[in-house]
């Protein structure tokens, strides 16, 4: 019983470094640089009363997603409705389906569900109306690209 509290606590530090890392591409986008450096500065920066977050985690998808991007890139744009591109969604929820893309892609002892519902909750921090949907639809079709059929659904 003396581990019962720690796997909750883990899964909301990487929650918590999912939605940093959400953050740092979001920075890259506009401003662009070294996505390490964001990284770091992310740590260095955070405030004392911030909910701790993983740092490996932060890191690995931060610069992995940023690095990947050009490969990702065109892989969502292929998931998006008729009439959508890359480029008219809002910065943030670039961040987002490119951070959960690189998930999908790259770290796939992550289940399917864990990381649609991580970025579809970390949407609904950043938008309401359609955008939480509209992000689970896109990282629903890029996981039946990413991962075989039927894996963990």
């Amino acid at each position: 019983m003396n581990g019962g509290g720690r796997a909750p606590a883990a899964m909301r530090r990487r929650h918590e470094a999912r939605l940093a890392a959400v953050q740092g591409l979001y920075q890259l986008d506009l401003a662009g640089g070294d996505p390490a450096e964001v990284a770091r500065e992310i740590v260095e920066h955070r405030p004392p009363d911030a909910p701790p977050l993983e740092e490996a985690w932060l890191r690995k998808v931060l610069v992995g997603a940023w690095t990947a991007r050009a490969r990702l890139d065109p892989e969502i744009a292929a998931v998006l409705a008729e009439g959508w591109t890359l480029p008219r969604l809002g910065a943030v929820t670039r961040a987002i389906l490119r951070a959960g893309a690189y998930e999908l892609a790259e770290l796939v002892e992550v289940p399917v569900r864990v990381v649609i519902n991580e970025y579809v909750e970390i949407t609904h921090l950043f938008a309401a109306g359609g955008e939480p949907a509209f992000v689970h639809a896109v990282l629903d079709r890029l996981a039946g690209k990413f991962r075989r059929s039927g894996e963990d659904a």
